[in-house]
């Protein structure tokens, strides 16, 4: 198993400090195993998208147009 160094907050490890029965290791793996499955799942999906970048410019113009038009800006 690879090692990792993370930086957190004074007021943070003060806290981890003071609950120095809880495996904090464990819990960053965990979060950080979670984000992963999340980020392979998106990867997975995507690889099977035809969504381009074209339609993707069209389609927030569209949301920002309405958006606009919600709100009075334009008619």
């Amino acid at each position: 198993m690879v090692n990792m160094t993370l930086a957190i907050p004074e007021d943070l490890y003060q806290t981890m400090k003071e609950h120095s029965e809880i495996k904090w290791s464990e819990i960053a793996r965990r979060a950080i195993q979670d984000q992963a499955h999340k980020l392979d799942l998106i990867d997975k999906i995507l690889a099977k998208s035809t969504f381009t970048e074209k339609d993707a410019q069209e389609l927030a113009k569209k949301v920002k147009q309405g958006i606009a038009q919600r709100h009075g800006l334009i008619k």
